[in-house]
């Protein structure tokens, strides 16, 4: 079965972007793009929700190379992209099936509400972040309250330039 990665860069008070989805705080580096390029080529899918869709169009990179890409809505009618296909049925069965498909992994960008629902149906077998030394006070969260408490192992720690922590989970079961 394809292993199955939720993450993202997050503040130290959990907030993936700003109210209005800015993400201007976040600190970039060669290691970064460096530890970035490394660990993609382990995945060969992309999801993410529309939400989080919209920030990647306004930045430019509407699809990953190299990837197969899909946006989980039912309010677009039609992607914008032809690299990304919409997918407007439910997520986690989504999931649940593409996850018994052949390939590599598959890497859930962004969103906490995404990643809760993954989390929450057990889909999700690691958790990668890399925390930012800002606290925004305020923003959109990266994890969002859940029904049940999830258990994590440590598998990763790696300290960053600028005071950046990345950090990989095993999502225990």
């Amino acid at each position: 079965m394809r292993r199955v990665t939720f993450g993202c860069a997050s503040s130290l008070d959990n907030f993936i972007a700003r109210k209005h989805h800015e993400v201007d705080w976040l600190l970039w580096s060669d290691e970064v793009a460096a530890l970035v390029s490394e660990y993609w080529q382990s995945f060969d899918t992309v999801l993410m929700g529309r939400k989080t869709y919209d920030v990647a169009l306004k930045s430019g990179t509407p699809a990953y190379p190299g990837v197969k890409n899909y946006v989980f809505s039912r309010t677009l009618k039609e992607s914008p992209d032809k690299r990304v296909k919409l997918v407007s049925e439910n997520a986690v069965e989504f999931l649940r099936q593409l996850k018994k498909k052949k390939g590599k992994g598959i890497y859930i960008m962004g969103g906490g509400e995404l990643g809760r629902s993954f989390l929450e149906a057990d889909l999700i077998d690691e958790i990668g972040v890399n925390i930012h030394p800002v606290l925004l006070g305020s923003g959109i969260p990266l994890f969002y309250k859940m029904k049940r408490q999830i258990d994590l192992e440590l598998k990763e720690c790696r300290m960053l330039p600028q005071g950046c922590v990345y950090l990989l989970y095993n999502v225990k079961r």
